[in-house]
C-alpha cells in the first residue's frame, strides 16, 4: 500500500499533528502499529540471553552493538498465538521511560501516517484491563490496525530495573 509522506518544508507536513505516523508489524494474523517516534530501530532476531525470574513474556536481554537491552516477546505480551521465528521476525526497539526495550514481533510491514478521521477508541467491550497496551484503532482500506499504547506494553518500571542490574553484572563479566 503506497502512502503519502511529507516533503520537508510542504503544507503536508505542517498538518501532521492530523494524523499518525507509525511503524506498523504483525503478530500472527493480526496488524498493530506503534508511533514512529518512540521506535528507535528495527533489527533481525539476534541471540537472546534468558533472565531467569522475569515475567513469561520477557524473553532476556540481548547484546545491540555494545548495549545490553531487555527484549520483550509481544506475541506473548498480547496473547497471540506463538510460532516459530521466521526470517521476517524483527525486534522493533523501542525508547521508553526506562530506556531501550526491544519487542519481539513477527514481520515489520510498512512506515505510514494515517489521517486523524480513521483513527477511532476502541469501546469499552475491546477495552479491558488485559489489553491495556490498545489505545485506538485504525481503520484502513484493506485492514484494521491495532494502535498500541507502549506505556501498557512494557512491564512495571521496577521489572525493568532488575533487569538493569542483571545487565550491570552482565556487562561487567
Amino acid at each position: 500500500m503506497a502512502t503519502k509522506t511529507a516533503e520537508p518544508g510542504s503544507d503536508t507536513e505542517t498538518h501532521s499533528s492530523n494524523e499518525e505516523h507509525v511503524v506498523i508489524f504483525r503478530l500472527g494474523k493480526e496488524y498493530y502499529a506503534l508511533d514512529i517516534q518512540a521506535v528507535q530501530e528495527i533489527v533481525r532476531m539476534q541471540a537472546i540471553t534468558a533472565i531467569p525470574g522475569t515475567d513469561s513474556w520477557v524473553e532476556g536481554i540481548t547484546n545491540l552493538r555494545g548495549r545490553v537491552v531487555p527484549v520483550i516477546d509481544l506475541r506473548k505480551r498480547c496473547n497471540v498465538d506463538l510460532s516459530e521465528y521466521t526470517p521476517e521476525t524483527r525486534i522493533v526497539v523501542v525508547s521508553s521511560a526506562t530506556g531501550m526495550v526491544g519487542l519481539i514481533v513477527d514481520a515489520v510491514t510498512e512506515v505510514m501516517r494515517i489521517p486523524s478521521d480513521q483513527v477511532e477508541v476502541p469501546g469499552s467491550v475491546v477495552n479491558v484491563s488485559e489489553n491495556t497496551y490498545l489505545r485506538a484503532i485504525a481503520k484502513l482500506d484493506d485492514r484494521l490496525v491495532s494502535l498500541m499504547d507502549l506505556g501498557g506494553v512494557l512491564p512495571s518500571e521496577s521489572a525493568l530495573t532488575g533487569l538493569g542490574d542483571e545487565q550491570a553484572e552482565v556487562a561487567a563479566a
